[in-house]
C-alpha cells in the first residue's frame, strides 16, 4: 500500500535570530506565502498545513493555506511539526511520511521535496532524511547560522554542527565534501513520535542543532543528496538580500 505523505510547515513569529521573519516581504511576497506556495506545487501530498502559534501569521494566511494552531511553548521546530500531525490527522499510520518544510526556506523548489521523501518510499529500513547540498564558498562553511552535517558512504548521518566540519588542517576547498542542511526533513510518524517523545540530548543542546538527538536516540538518519545551487535560509536580515538577488536573476 503507497504511503501517505503529509507535508507541515512551521513558522513563528518569535525567531531568535530574526524576529518576524515569516512575514517578512521577499521581492513583493512574504516569506511565509512564498515557500507555502512552493510546496503546495508538489504534487503527491495527501494533505499540507502551516503549523503556527501566531495570530499574525493565522490572519496573514487563513483563506488561502491549511493552518494548525500550536502551543506556543515549542522551541524546536519538528516538535511542532509533530503536535500539527496529531491534531490535524484524526487516524494516523506508523508508516504515514511528514515532512517539515522550514518556513525559513524562500528558494524551496519542488524537486528538493521529492529528494527528501524518496529515500523512505523506496527503501524500507530508512525512517528518516535530511535534504543536503555541497558547500562550495567558505564563508558558509564557516558561518554559525550554517548547519553542516557529516555522513558516511552509505549515506547515514554521523554528526551535525555549526562549526566548520569536517575539520581540513589546510583549510576549506571545494573537494572537502562539505554539506549543509536544507530545510526539508522527512520522518515516519512512528520515528517522528520517538524523536518528540524524547528529552533534548547534551550534543542537541551543546550544538544548537535538534538533528543530534536522533543520533543519541541511536536511531538513524539518512541524507538525501541534491546537486549545488543558489539557495539561501533567511537566518538574519542581511540574507533577504542574497535571497532577493537571486530571485532577481530567475
Amino acid at each position: 500500500m503507497t504511503q501517505r505523505v503529509f507535508g507541515i510547515i512551521p513558522a513563528r513569529m518569535a525567531a531568535s535570530r530574526f524576529p518576524g521573519k515569516p512575514l517578512v516581504e521577499i521581492c513583493g511576497k512574504s516569506m511565509i506565502r512564498r515557500v507555502a506556495e512552493t510546496t503546495l506545487k508538489f504534487s503527491d501530498w495527501n494533505s499540507v498545513y502551516v503549523a503556527t502559534c501566531d495570530n499574525e501569521i493565522v490572519e496573514h494566511l487563513k483563506g488561502d493555506y491549511k493552518i494548525s494552531l500550536t502551543s506556543p511553548r515549542h522551541t524546536r521546530a519538528l516538535d511542532r511539526v509533530a503536535e500539527a500531525f496529531a491534531n490535524e490527522c484524526s487516524e494516523p499510520k506508523e508508516d504515514d511520511i511528514i515532512v517539515c518544510v522550514q518556513g525559513d526556506e524562500p528558494l524551496l523548489d519542488v524537486d528538493m521535496i521529492a529528494a527528501t521523501i524518496n529515500p523512505i518510499k523506496n527503501n524500507s529500513n530508512i525512517r528518516s532524511t535530511v535534504l543536503a547540498m555541497p558547500i562550495i564558498d567558505e564563508k558558509l562553511w564557516e558561518n554559525p547560522d550554517t548547519v553542516k552535517l557529516i555522513f558516511n558512504d552509505d549515506g547515514k548521518v554521523l554528526y551535525t554542527s555549526r562549526a566548520p566540519v569536517p575539520h581540513a588542517k589546510n583549510g576549506f576547498n571545494t573537494n572537502l565534501g562539505a554539506y549543509r542542511i536544507v530545510g526539508v526533513f522527512a520522518f515516519e510518524w512512528a520515528a517522528l513520535k520517538e524523536f518528540t517523545e524524547a528529552p533534548e540530548s547534551r550534543l542537541e543542546q551543546l550544538e544548537a542543532c535538534d538533528s543530534n538527538r536522533i543520533f543519541e536516540l541511536s536511531f538513524d538518519q539518512y541524507v538525501a543528496r541534491i546537486d549545488y545551487r543558489e539557495c539561501y535560509s533567511v537566518d538574519s536580515p542581511e540574507d533577504i538580500l542574497l535571497v532577493e538577488k537571486v530571485f532577481k536573476k530567475m
